[in-house]
């Protein structure tokens, strides 16, 4: 089981990675949102966060994508892609939905890697 551990001056999150759903950028933090729906803020923007994950998890490590300029994903929890909608659906198949609004672009390019690579 893989964890990653974030620490600043007042405390120290250790969160285990398949448990995340998905991080989102929110200017200069990102939200980590978790399959109990918990929500944590850490102080990195995406793409510190994407450096801290490549860092943590190694360079091969395939469980998360950036998708667009707001999100990056754990692949384990793609439900449903809708291109049209612009509508990307993270489920468990049991207990959480979460609904993302992601561009045509950025959906289409995510959609043919995953039935190009078999993800």
């Amino acid at each position: 089981m893989a964890r990653l551990y974030f620490n600043t001056r007042d405390e120290l999150n250790r969160i285990d990675t398949s448990k995340i759903v998905y991080f989102e950028s929110d200017g200069n933090y990102t939200n980590i949102v978790m399959v109990n729906k918990l929500k944590a803020t850490i102080c990195l923007n995406l793409g510190e966060m994407e450096r801290a994950l490549a860092e943590q998890l190694g360079t091969d490590d395939k469980t998360f994508m950036r998708i667009g300029k707001r999100f990056i994903i754990n692949m384990n929890y793609i439900y449903q892609i809708n291109v049209l909608k612009q509508q990307l659906i993270l489920s468990d198949y049991d207990h959480f939905a979460f609904q993302l609004c992601i561009s045509k672009d950025a959906l289409k390019k995510m959609k043919e890697l995953m039935l190009v690579a078999k993800i």
